[in-house]
């Protein structure tokens, strides 16, 4: 496992930890790495230890490369969100040819993720929080054609929770309340995809930190 260089305190707030725990634990934290974990009060070591078992090991480069990329977690919540879309368009009654965006530039995602193989670890993950306003800046752009579907983005994880425990966050922010699912044509489903891939490829291949030395050759949209 590799060593801890900084708190965690935001990824703490990002499991639904409340403002005055994180707070806490980040002062512990800090405490600890300045006078040592023997002079913490027990409480406070338990508290601590606490927080630090809610959150996600973080594996070295070389550990978490182990594992193959369809099996890392974020290529596999990509990979969810996918599937329910594709399996909600079959009860859309969408024209022959026709898609909707979302799926389009999620498959563009995994397409450069499967081609360039980063380790995505915390490092990459926290970077591919850029991704979000990407894809509602592409969806919006096709909503504004006016053809669209309902989509309710945040049921199917939500059938899956109740499942089982996941600690999987929602694919878009906000409260869910936003339904719209932009629909692309047969004729503009070759446009769109290049759009979304110059996009997506732009921020993954030039901020991941694992692909900074990569060797791989660029991947095209085609």
């Amino acid at each position: 496992m590799a060593q801890e260089l900084s708190h965690r305190g935001d990824e703490l707030k990002g499991l639904g930890w409340n403002g005055p725990d994180v707070a806490r634990y980040v002062e512990l934290w800090e405490y600890r790495q300045r006078w040592g974990a023997m002079n913490l009060e027990r409480e406070d070591r338990l508290f601590l230890r606490k927080a630090e078992n809610a959150l996600p090991a973080i594996l070295s480069g070389r550990a978490a490369a182990k594992k193959p990329i369809k099996d890392k977690t974020y290529y596999r919540w990509l990979r969810f969100h996918l599937e329910a879309m594709q399996q909600a368009e079959t009860e859309m009654g969408l024209a022959e040819g026709e898609t909707g965006a979302w799926p389009v530039m999620l498959e563009a995602e995994l397409r450069v993720l499967d081609h360039y193989q980063p380790v995505l670890g915390l490092p990459d993950t926290l970077k591919a929080k850029a991704l979000a306003p990407i894809r509602e800046t592409l969806a919006s752009q096709v909503a504004a054609l006016g053809n669209v579907k309902a989509f309710d983005f945040e049921a199917p994880l939500n059938a899956l929770k109740e499942k089982e425990n996941n600690r999987w966050k929602h694919l878009r922010d906000g409260d869910g309340s936003d339904r719209t699912y932009p629909i692309l044509s047969a004729e503009g489903r070759g446009g769109f995809h290049t759009e979304a891939h110059d996009a997506i490829h732009t921020l993954i291949r030039s901020t991941f930190p694992s692909l900074a030395e990569t060797d791989k050759p660029e991947l095209s949209h085609d």
